[in-house]
């Protein structure tokens, strides 16, 4: 629906305003691209919760190769983001963290404990 920074930044804002629930579904690898969702959203009171997938190169190109058109992430993409990758604590102002594992198209998730640290 989004597809650009500035319509994502449109919704981002007038949600934030409202005080509408909203979901980021968005790879933000580091600390400083998920700073902007959670500051923003800190100060005006929402509960941040965050869903961190453990990488998994093999399965990422596997999910990705079913992919067509704009889709499609070439490979070189996704061994850039996972270069840059860097796991979310609670020091960031999450609320809540939890760990997504894939495998074999299934997923399982973990909630972090408050003093989890990667």
């Amino acid at each position: 629906m989004l597809k650009t920074r500035n319509r994502e930044n449109i919704y981002l804002q007038a949600s934030i305003e409202t005080m509408q629930p909203f979901v980021v579904d968005n790879t933000s690898p580091t600390v400083v691209e998920r700073k902007k969702y959670i500051d923003a959203c800190k100060n005006k009171g929402f509960k941040i919760i965050g869903y961190y997938f453990e990488p998994n190169f093999v399965e990422s190109i596997k999910r990705n190769e079913e992919r067509t058109g704009k889709e499609y992430i070439p490979e070189i993409g996704i061994k850039s983001v996972m270069s840059k990758l860097k796991a979310p604590s609670y020091e960031e102002g999450f609320d809540e963290l939890y760990s997504v594992t894939s495998s074999e198209g299934t997923f399982q998730i973990e909630k972090q404990p408050e003093n989890y640290t990667n």
